[in-house]
């Protein structure tokens, strides 16, 4: 005879995530989660998080980059963790392609050959979305480049708390702690730089370097309406115990970030009435109508049904780049109770 685990009024988890609207309303209290006793915590930077956790399990449930919790799986298919379709990070990422202005790169195809930087990882969180549609749009594989990762503008401690799988036929250098990718694109040292923050050089308006998209916000939204597809960066991980266990805490949880993310949308929405003018950003309630408009009322949503294209485009892109040994199906890595959100 099997026992059911009791459940739990106000069980105390640990919860780690970053600084965002979308959760400020569960780290600051306003919005609570059902039977759930919850310390919030968050970091210097968000690698710091995934660091925290998958070295140490030091939380119940937190943030991790997709590529950072897709390389905890073994080779049995096993990772500690399993996801909640609650994606922190979402961004489209045809702008975070720089290049310097006289590597003769005038057009997708132009990266072939070429040696390109990246940030922090092969393969980081805002690599793997450019090189799947470098690929599926413009036939420029990964390994027809040459590629340098390292960091950039700040000190950043190298990221050795995953695997590193390199695919046959790619070569790939590592930069030393003292190298600046963002300086080595602004003199020319790299034709190219992809990476999720944007170099200095770029920010400071060099006239050394650029974008490969200039017009990346026209592509971006271009891209969306061709692939119904907004692109997936982070997601929130629970232990694979919680979730076996406890399905019901992991619901609420769920339910807890949904509502956060929800109320802030609100929000913004709502602050159109007034033009938004507790904020100091010129145009904003016209963004926001014209994302709508385009992204639908929900503009950000969770949820396995909605997210459905975006989560096969991410696991799809780790598998052909080589950073995974299968390509997994959505049922692997979300726990069971959230299939049907």
């Amino acid at each position: 005879m099997w026992l059911m685990k009791p459940p739990f009024v106000n069980r105390k988890l640990n919860i780690a995530f970053w600084n965002y609207d979308r959760t400020s309303r569960l780290a600051d209290g306003t919005v609570k989660i059902d039977g759930v006793d919850a310390t919030f915590h968050s970091a210097r930077i968000v690698p710091e998080i995934f660091e925290a956790m998958i070295r140490q399990q030091a939380y119940d449930c937190s943030e991790l980059g997709m590529t950072y919790f897709l390389r905890t799986f073994d080779a049995e298919g096993k990772s500690p963790f399993l996801a909640l379709p609650v994606f922190p990070v979402r961004s489209f990422r045809h702008g975070a392609i720089y290049i310097n202005k006289a590597s003769g790169i005038e057009q997708p195809q132009d990266l072939a050959g070429k040696r390109i930087g990246e940030l922090a990882l092969y393969g980081h969180d805002a690599g793997v979305t450019p090189k799947g549609i470098l690929s599926d749009d413009y036939g420029v594989k990964p390994e027809r480049c040459r590629w340098i990762i390292g960091r950039i503008d700040f000190p950043m401690k190298p990221v050795d708390f995953v695997p590193h799988p390199v695919p046959e036929g790619v070569e790939v250098d590592w930069a030393g702690q003292d190298v600046d990718l963002g300086d080595m694109l602004e003199t020319g040292e790299i034709d190219a730089l992809i990476s999720a923050d944007a170099p200095k050089c770029v920010l400071l308006k060099s006239p050394n370097v650029g974008r490969l998209f200039e017009n990346y916000v026209e592509m971006e939204r271009d891209y969306y309406r061709r692939t119904r597809i907004f692109p997936i960066m982070h997601a929130i991980v629970v232990k694979r115990e919680l979730a076996d266990d406890y399905p019901e805490i992991v619901k609420a949880i769920y339910r807890g970030f949904c509502e956060a993310k929800d109320q802030t949308a609100r929000q913004y929405v709502e602050g159109m009435t007034f033009n938004n003018m507790n904020l100091m950003l010129p145009w904003l309630s016209a963004l926001i109508a014209e994302d709508c408009d385009l992204l639908g009322e929900d503009w950000w949503p969770y949820g396995v049904a909605a997210n459905r294209m975006a989560i096969d485009a991410i696991l799809r892109y780790h598998y052909e780049q080589g950073l995974t040994k299968r390509r997994f199906a959505i049922e692997d890595i979300f726990a069971s109770c959230m299939l049907d959100t």
